[in-house]
């Protein structure tokens, strides 16, 4: 198939959609398709199988506050963009704006579309109280989702989370995990003993420093004796959160083997944020052996399953939440037992197996919707 995969961030930003991109467009290259992505920045590149993958920019903007990110605008009718690329199916990377335009210039000329719910945009809008809140967002996500043809939710919870809000039909496509990438081999002492040299029990947080994650939650955590926090990421609320936790190692943004090691070095990987539709930090974590401290909402809960390979933290009280870790650092055989089921809980989403689930789920659309 030739595959027309329009994305409203591309590289070289870094986040959950991006990295989802190229790992789907790999996998396309691998099993002999054809992607093209359509995007608002980016270059054509070379896959991971060495084919050459194109990308066709459209019309960037950039927000206020958050600069190093390039958004699509509002891109007017794609239709000659997709009637010369001439795609046999589209795929809606957590379609927004670009996406709608790509959705109704598919729709008018016959193709295929199929749209991938990533980014929970209401909680989004309510989160920067953006006009209508998450009442507006919904509407525009039905106006979304109601263009294409099928909506794959990443988890149960976005799933019954659409449902709810009159968005089908939906199927259920999570997300893969690179398991070389995020190993227990590649838990590193001489990086551990650099970031906890007291011998504190380390705990980390992989996110993008932005209002949603909600990394403030993990102040009263930071000043836990006994407890060294790292922060890997970078984002607009930054400088915020070094001011608010200074006893934090801040790593920045990190990625490949040098991402891999300071996961797998991990005691405990924590994540705040209430509004994952998946959240692949937390999986990538369990991937390494490294149990998990997560906000009982949301994508997290088919990955977390309470003191077995984590634990959920239920609420908004951030000092609850320092008190499951306060209360874990002085029982390290519940920490050893949880990280001894942590890979084996997710060590069958290898991005092979969830490609290839998409790739049908693409094939079947194909076939059932006329020309």
């Amino acid at each position: 198939m030739r595959v027309a995969v329009v994305a409203e961030t591309f590289l070289p930003a870094v986040n959950g959609v991006v990295g989802s991109v190229l790992r789907l467009v790999d996998h396309l290259a691998v099993r002999g398709h054809d992607p093209v992505v359509v995007a608002p920045s980016g270059a054509d590149y070379e896959s991971r199988c060495g084919a050459r993958v194109q990308v066709v920019t459209v019309p960037a903007m950039r927000l206020p506050r958050y600069r190093q990110l390039a958004l699509a605008r509002p891109a007017g009718d794609l239709t000659a963009v997709l009637r010369r690329l001439a795609p046999d199916v589209v795929h809606l990377a957590s379609p927004a704006v670009l996406g709608l335009a790509a959705a109704r210039a598919a729709r008018t000329l016959g193709i295929p579309s199929i749209a991938v719910f990533q980014t929970d945009l209401a909680a989004y809008a309510q989160r920067y109280r953006l006009p209508g809140g998450a009442a507006a967002a919904w509407r525009y996500l039905r106006t979304v989702h109601g263009t294409a043809d099928l909506t794959l939710a990443p988890s149960s919870a976005s799933a019954a989370q659409l449902a709810r809000h009159g968005i089908g039909p939906v199927a259920l496509w999570p997300r893969g995990v690179d398991l070389e990438q995020f190993a227990p081999c590649r838990r590193d002492d001489g990086l551990r003993a650099a970031l906890a040299p007291g011998g504190e029990l380390l705990v980390g947080v992989v996110a993008r420093l932005a209002v949603e994650k909600r990394l403030e939650l993990l102040a009263p955590l930071s000043e836990l004796p006994g407890v060294q926090l790292v922060v890997v990421g970078d984002g607009p609320q930054r400088r915020a959160l070094t001011r608010e936790m200074p006893r934090a190692r801040f790593l920045g943004q990190l990625g490949g083997t040098e991402l891999g090691a300071v996961v797998a070095s991990l005691d405990l990987f924590v994540h705040p944020g209430a509004d994952e539709t998946f959240c692949q930090a937390v999986q990538e974590a369990l991937a390494a052996g490294v149990p998990a401290v997560v906000a009982a909402s949301g994508g997290p809960l088919d990955l977390v399953r309470h003191r077995e390979n984590g634990w959920l933290w239920a609420g908004d009280d951030p000092q609850v939440l320092a008190a499951t870790v306060a209360r874990l650092r002085v029982d390290p055989a519940a920490v050893r037992a949880a990280a001894a089921l942590a890979r084996p809980s997710v060590e069958s989403r290898t991005w092979g197996r969830v490609g290839d689930e998409l790739i049908g789920h693409l094939q079947r659309l194909r076939h059932a919707v006329p020309a």
